[in-house]
């Protein structure tokens, strides 16, 4: 046996070697990083103890891997000698989310330790540390009870009456909530960093040690690869690999073990990293010489990358100090002595230079009559800086929050805030708007690859229409959830950047979140990804929509959203194709469902780093008393009352259920679209697919369209003559078969493409401080693709396809109202019609140009008889100034 054994293919001795180096490592850096905190900071916090106890696990976990490649671990299974059977089953009851779980808590508590003055990056610090403890908790009571009962779990066979789920499955859907707080925790200090005004040497160190958790995530994508292999290799098998059935478990599993591993001691390791840097820099002082070389050089601690002008240019190596920092140190008095213990000498220095003592990093805070926790600046900063107790807006740039009467100081210059969105020019306008129209290709690209995964789904897992229909009414019940909740919150507290974040991150969840669907097969839990998503867009939408219609001159709004929802819908026309053809062509089973995975990870990541890059543009922002000054600015229209009730908000109301009637009908017109070609040209050579790519196409084409006739015509007409020409459509969508019904069909694309644009701009005009408000409204009606669908199905199950159409056509007209109520009520179309100011300037009156002419004449018809409506609708005149005396 042992000549057969030796012979054999055998990865036991790779999977321990590598296994107990890394350990080695990370037993290494353990006890540094404790000489560091014993010996030098004197000093032992939370973090610290989580990170032993997480060293510990990780010993007991590496010697169960170590032992298992002694009975059998990373031989094939028919290689493995009946009697180490039993052992190798005990070896493999080993798990790591106990260890992650340690290490991820001690990186949170170290970071609270550092959140004292930044309020949001410490409930997010909390939230990251509830999630990994929940769901390690929640993992780790999974992987003990793989089997029921458990007294049966090492039974060799396992009785057939006994339930085992299948441990590679419970590893790989957990890999999401790894790949999410790995980010989470990589990401959280960075905003704070880049913003901290320290040298430029200094503050690439605090990065770069901040970083190595990047290791992390890159190792856990890894063993993500190796888990999905062994899975891969359980469901091609014809009889499994679980632990009821261990087949070929012991060879496939091995590599997942070992990354398991790796991953653990990768993390454990650079956890450490801060902490070790105090030694560092006692026993290698030489090398942090340039960093206090380059702090000594300039005489400005807070020496920054715009800085550079006051160094001499003239070939000489004089250098002329900037002037000091203008951020005066609050609660701190430079007479008061530094204590001259150590009792009470912080913890987190790990930035302190070699000639530095921590007794001398002590900040009394004479106006609390005490010593407080240090805070992040006061980590960052070196010795004798000013104390800094303000909020993020003191050190960073990212706050959307003007105050009244405040002026942004930079060096010894007063310089005004930046320029609100509302009165930007087109030219002013075009950067920002660029750069969030992405947003709107992304989300477009999103529902396009859900829809086409949903039918593979569907088709792999074989769920009902009716569940199908569940998956859709998901992803759009989320708008109705998002805005009203959390998406209001962030809107109307942090502003548009924040908004934009904060989708970004939820849509990133909910495309990981796939993972886990794929891997168990389950309706729930892709249930639970189309929800998650639509969050994500929602949230997108809520910000996206109303930033694009602001940002710039209020007079071309529903122009500028139109081309943003051009290229939103040129994503839809996009990813189906994508989809169909390359992404999702080979999956025909639940093998290589699991394997697109991959597709959602890269959007994730995308997400991540899209999220990074807003961060730091420079997005403008309006405040309410912003938008208030732009509506009074017509305060006399927007004033008006109907019933008591002011105009604005009865549009609103009108746009907010023609919007819920019009995506509603759009997403029940979307959901038949393949049925009904089929249904009415059953033989086609193209295919219903390539007729839906083209209804896709014209879709996009049709808002480029409904952009340019925003500049000759009124939105309102626009608007109606869209939804007129959808009625009809849909009504002889109802009655034509052939290439007839088909044409109908594209055409019903065509006419839907510029409505949603012109309702969310149109229904914003004139709320002012209420604008954002008005957002979250207008967003919310989205949820109409949720509820109309619904309506139309049992009608089409009893009536057929072609007569669920009257539901469309239903949706369609009631929409209508929005158009007719703007046109025939004089102060709603006062109110929604744009302002245009002269194009030449000369002083001499104004000539309409020819569409205005006919847009006056239209609206001197519906005002004949009443002189108080002779108000040119495309021509008002600017608002007069008040000149300055003098």
């Amino acid at each position: 046996m042992a000549d057969h054994i030796t012979a054999s293919e055998n990865r036991g001795h790779e999977v321990l070697a590598v296994t107990v180096a890394l350990f080695v490592a990370a037993t290494c850096a353990v006890i540094l990083r404790s000489i560091s905190r014993v010996g030098i900071v004197k000093r032992i916090s939370g973090d610290d103890y989580a990170m032993v106890l997480a060293w510990f696990i990780s010993f007991g976990f590496t010697f169960s891997i170590c032992y298992g490649t002694s009975v059998g671990l990373g031989r094939h299974g028919a290689d493995v000698p009946a009697e180490d059977e039993a052992a190798l089953r005990k070896s493999e009851y080993a798990f790591s989310n106990p260890a992650l779980m340690a290490m991820k808590t001690s990186i949170c508590l170290f970071y609270l330790t550092l959140a004292k003055n930044q309020p949001t990056f410490k409930w997010m610090t909390i939230a990251t540390l509830v999630v990994v403890n929940v769901a390690g908790t929640a993992l780790t009571f999974l992987n003990i009870f793989q089997c029921r009962p458990i007294t049966h779990l090492f039974r060799q066979p396992v009785p057939s009456n006994v339930k085992c789920f299948d441990i590679i499955a419970l590893y790989l859907s957990s890999a999401p909530i790894n790949i999410i707080t790995d980010l989470a925790l990589l990401m959280l200090p960075m905003p704070i960093l880049t913003a901290m005004r320290l040298p430029r040497n200094e503050k690439l160190i605090l990065i770069v040690t901040f970083s190595f958790g990047a290791f992390v995530t890159a190792v856990d994508v890894v063993r993500i690869a190796e888990l999905q292999s062994a899975s891969l290799s359980r469901l091609q098998s014809d009889s499994g690999s679980t632990l009821s059935n261990p087949g070929d478990f012991s060879w496939v599993a091995s590599l997942s073990f070992m990354w398991s591993a790796i991953e653990v001691d990768v993390g454990i390791i650079c956890a450490c990293v801060p902490g070790i840097k105090p030694l560092t820099a006692r026993v290698f002082p030489s090398l942090l010489g340039r960093i206090k070389h380059s702090r000594g050089s300039s005489g400005n601690q807070y020496r920054g990358s715009s800085d550079g002008k006051w160094t001499g240019r003239n070939g000489g190596n004089a250098m002329v100090s900037p002037p000091p920092s203008p951020v005066k140190a609050k609660h701190t008095n430079p007479g008061v002595e530094r204590g001259a213990d150590g009792e009470n000498a912080i913890g987190m220095d790990f930035l302190t230079t070699p000639d530095m003592d921590t007794r001398d990093l002590q900040r009394p805070d004479t106006a609390h009559g005490e010593n407080e926790d240090i805070t992040m600046v006061d980590f960052l900063n070196p010795p004798g800086s000013p104390r800094f107790h303000g909020t993020d807006t003191s050190l960073t740039a990212n706050s959307t929050k003007a105050r009244k009467g405040s002026l942004t100081v930079f060096d010894f210059v007063n310089m005004s805030g930046p320029k609100s969105m509302v009165r930007l020019s087109n030219r002013e306008s075009l950067p920002a708007l660029c750069f969030v129209t992405i947003l709107f290709f992304l989300w477009g690209f999103a529902y396009g690859l859900l829809s086409i995964l949903n039918t593979q789904f569907q088709r792999i897992v074989g769920v009902s229409s009716a569940q199908v229909l569940g998956l859709h009414a998901a992803y759009f019940g989320a708008y109705f959830v998002a805005p009203p909740t959390f998406g209001q919150l962030v809107l109307k507290k942090w502003g548009f950047r924040q908004t934009f974040i904060v989708g970004l991150c939820i849509y990133g969840t909910g495309t990981l979140v796939f993972w886990p669907s794929a891997v168990l097969l389950s309706y729930p839990a892709f249930l639970v990804s189309n929800f998650i998503v639509g969050l994500g867009v929602a949230t997108l939408e809520l910000g996206g929509n109303p930033f694009i219609a602001l940002c710039g001159p209020p007079k071309y709004s529903e122009v500028r959203l139109n081309v943003s929802q051009a290229v939103q819908a040129i994503g839809s026309v996009v990813s189906p194709i994508l989809a169909q053809k390359v992404l999702f062509k080979s999956v025909l089973d639940a093998a290589s469902l699991i394997d697109i995975q991959w597709t959602y990870l890269g959007i994730a990541l995308f997400d991540i780093v899209l999220a990074l890059i807003f961060f730091y543009l420079p997005i403008p922002e309006a405040s309410d008393e912003d938008l208030q000054q732009l509506a009074d600015e017509r305060e006399e229209v927007n004033s008006r009352k109907i019933g008591g009730v002011q105009i604005i908000y009865i549009t609103l109301a009108f746009g907010v259920f023609s919007q819920f009637c019009y995506v509603g009908g759009q997403e029940a017109v979307a959901g038949v679209f393949l049925q009904y070609v089929e249904d009415v040209k059953p033989e086609s050579a193209i295919g219903a697919f390539n007729y839906q790519s083209v209804g896709h196409t014209v879709f996009a084409v049709g808002r480029f369209l409904s952009a340019l006739a925003g500049l000759l015509f009124e939105p309102r007409w626009i608007l109606m003559f869209l939804y007129i020409c959808l009625v009809i459509t849909s009504t002889l969508a109802m009655n034509l078969t052939g290439y007839a019904g088909v044409s109908m069909v594209v055409l019903i694309l065509f006419f839907e493409s510029g409505v949603f644009s012109i309702i969310f701009a149109m229904c914003l005009r004139g709320l002012g401080s209420k604008t954002r408000l008005g957002s979250v409204f207008l967003t919310a009606a989205t949820s109409g693709g949720a509820v109309i669908p619904v309506i139309m199905s049992p009608v089409n199950g009893s009536r057929g396809v072609r007569y669920g159409f009257c539901v469309a056509v239903a949706a369609f007209a009631f929409g209508l109202l929005l158009p007719l109520y703007a046109t025939v009520v004089p102060d709603a179309r006062r109110q929604v019609d744009p302002v245009h100011k002269p194009s030449s300037t000369r002083s001499s009156p104004m000539c309409p140009t020819m569409p205005m002419k006919i847009s006056k004449a239209i609206n001197a018809r519906f005002s004949k008889g009443n002189r108080s409506l002779d108000f040119p609708a495309g021509e008002h005149v600017e608002e007069r100034r008040e000149e300055a005396p003098g």
